[in-house]
């Protein structure tokens, strides 16, 4: 399990990717409202099954929740983090339109991503969420229309990939961020 065991610089840090680190019993751990100035939090394929702890972030425009085990409780989301744009939920356990409503009161949100989830193969499926969240630009990478999102659109991952520069390189010279293993 990957946390976060010492921070001295959590203001600092704007983007935060912990993809592969296994939490403990499927909660998020390590991360909290200390982050303040968090943009970007990726935690892709570590094993969640729950929201519930997510931490209230007040600047999280994207977050990666992919190859999870999340079937529900996205209400905590609406809550703390209110300045949501892009919501990753691909390969989670999500089966029924209805458990994605709380994310109607994610007014900011433009792109949702559910790829892989059972509820894409529901009938109608677009169309439902485009209705239940009027508020959104891209569904699983592409509009209302089935016009593909460019990275211009805001799909891109944010990050700066020039002359090999990544999330990486946010985190350089920055010696109080510490990962383990529990």
């Amino acid at each position: 399990v990957c946390v976060v065991k010492e921070v001295s610089l959590q203001l600092c840090v704007t983007e935060l990717v912990l993809d592969n680190c296994r939490s403990g019993e499927g909660k998020i751990e390590g991360i909290t409202e200390e982050f303040s100035n968090l943009e970007l939090l990726s935690l892709i394929n570590v094993g969640l099954t729950s929201v519930a702890d997510v931490p209230k972030l007040d600047k999280l425009k994207k977050l990666e929740l992919s190859d999870n085990r999340i079937s529900g409780g996205l209400e905590v989301l609406a809550e703390r983090l209110v300045s949501l744009t892009h919501l990753n939920l691909s390969g989670n356990k999500f089966k029924d339109i209805s458990t994605l409503e709380p994310l109607k009161k994610l007014p900011q949100l433009k792109s949702l991503d559910l790829f892989n989830c059972e509820v894409t193969n529901l009938a109608d499926y677009r169309d439902s969420i485009f209705k239940l969240l009027p508020q959104l630009i891209y569904l699983d990478g592409y509009d209302i229309d089935d016009c593909e999102a460019s990275d211009s659109d805001g799909e891109g991952d944010g990050v700066d990939d020039e002359e090999g520069e990544g999330v990486a390189s946010t985190w350089s010279g920055q010696k109080n961020i510490k990962m383990g293993r529990l």
